[in-house]
């Protein structure tokens, strides 16, 4: 074993927060359902919507069952509301080829509508225990400033980061399932991008980074999201109307919620093009 590792493990079981997809009694469809919700989006603004939808759709045969349309009426405002679609996608093809069943193998998740590497080695992990590279951003920055020395990893996942995190992770597979949440843990409430709480953390002595003198990020630019008069503020006002109508909406209640004319056409397409509404009649748009 690696000396960051008992560390590492033993501050995950004192500090690791009580979350509903990882209690003993969480079903794999809780962690599937966890895993779409949080690409991009805070834990506190996921628990909410996932103990809805839980309720709701507590297999993904009840989800299935249900038009696309409502998955996206309970995503409610967690933002990048194609993840509805693609959940409500990836459910009906468990239904379809797994008996209703999320799949534990990773090639079996990753052949799922909307799941790509990330999500399908979460899954597994997480679900069902096994032993697989898990590499969201709190990792990568953990590894970057651990391991490699840096504040911040590249902007794309690389090759020699997917190498070092796979001579971390323990060979004992449920030991490897723990430590791929233990890590995310600590880049979440310790490691984090803007303050990081050294004090706080329980391998500060064995930090490249910290040992380095804490040198600043000196890669390309990174990227800060913009939201105020963006077309995702738009999508979303007009989305948002659509979710709190039972039926059809007149374009002029849609024409109410954002002003821009052309801004608001364009993100009108969009939203039909990516299946999140349906036109209904020449003036009239619903939810799937």
């Amino acid at each position: 074993m690696s000396e960051l590792h008992e560390p590492i493990l033993r501050w995950y079981d004192e500090q690791a927060r009580d979350l509903p997809w990882r209690r003993p009694e969480a079903t794999a469809w809780s962690v599937m359902v966890s895993e779409f919700m949080l690409q991009q989006t805070p834990v506190t603004r996921v628990l909410p919507v996932h103990e809805t939808w839980l309720r709701l759709w507590p297999t993904p045969a009840a989800l299935a069952a249900e038009a696309p349309g409502e998955a996206v009426r309970a995503w409610g405002r967690l933002g990048y509301p194609r993840r509805a679609l693609r959940l409500h996608a990836a459910a009906t093809a468990i239904v379809e080829r797994h008996s209703g069943e999320v799949p534990g193998e990773y090639d079996e998740l990753l052949a799922l509508p909307g799941i790509g590497d990330y999500t399908a080695a979460a899954i597994a992990s997480f679900a069902f225990g096994r032993r697989h590279v898990v590499l969201d951003t709190n990792v990568r920055r953990v590894f970057a400033r651990l391991v490699g020395g840096s504040e911040f990893p590249p902007t794309t996942l690389t090759k020699p980061e997917r190498e070092r995190a796979g001579s971390l992770l323990p060979d004992d597979e449920a030991l490897a399932a723990q430590w791929a949440v233990a890590v995310m843990e600590l880049g979440a409430l310790v490691c984090n991008a803007r303050e990081p709480r050294c004090g706080s953390c329980p391998v500060a002595e064995l930090c490249a980074w910290r040992a380095a003198g804490h040198p600043g990020y000196e890669g390309p630019p990174r990227k800060v999201q913009t939201w105020a008069g963006t077309d995702r503020q738009c999508r979303g006002r007009l989305l948002s109307v659509l979710r709190e109508s039972d039926g059809p909406v007149h374009r002029s209640r849609l024409d109410a919620a954002w002003s821009p004319a052309d801004q608001r056409g364009r993100c009108l397409e969009s939203l039909v093009a990516d299946g999140l509404i349906v036109q209904t009649s020449a003036e009239t748009y619903a939810l799937p």
